[in-house]
């Protein structure tokens, strides 16, 4: 248990804002149902996070969209292996070759770069 509690705080200091289930399907312009088949299909992810329910990173979403790419990478982390919250902690962990985080790249459009790193661990 104790454990886990670490993880929800590491998690909660590289996240930082979080976002409900039904803030994700106002923000995207459709239903919850269909937040939670994106996330079912791991086009979004997110964690269990208390009270709140469910919840997905505020980063994920970008300009009323599911950020660019960020489907792609979710399916490359976990065809490497990675758990939700080994890649939500992949993906808010500051690397300086990129530099910032893998999500900043891929905010930014740098996705490929993000998706080489991914693809590398995996080896």
């Amino acid at each position: 248990m104790t454990e886990t509690v670490n993880l929800d705080r590491e998690l909660d200091t590289l996240v930082g804002e979080w976002m409900t289930l039904a803030d994700v399907a106002a923000a995207l312009g459709i239903p919850t149902s269909r937040v939670k088949q994106l996330i079912k299909h791991h086009k979004l992810a997110g964690m269990p996070r208390g009270k709140a329910g469910y919840e997905v990173p505020a980063a994920f979403i970008q300009d009323g969209a599911v950020a660019k790419g960020l489907p792609g990478t979710l399916t490359v982390l976990r065809d490497a292996g990675f758990d939700e919250a080994e890649s939500l902690r992949w993906l808010f962990t500051p690397d300086e070759t990129l530099p910032g985080t893998p999500i900043q790249a891929i905010r930014e459009h740098r996705g490929t770069e993000v998706n080489r790193r991914a693809q590398a661990m995996a080896i």
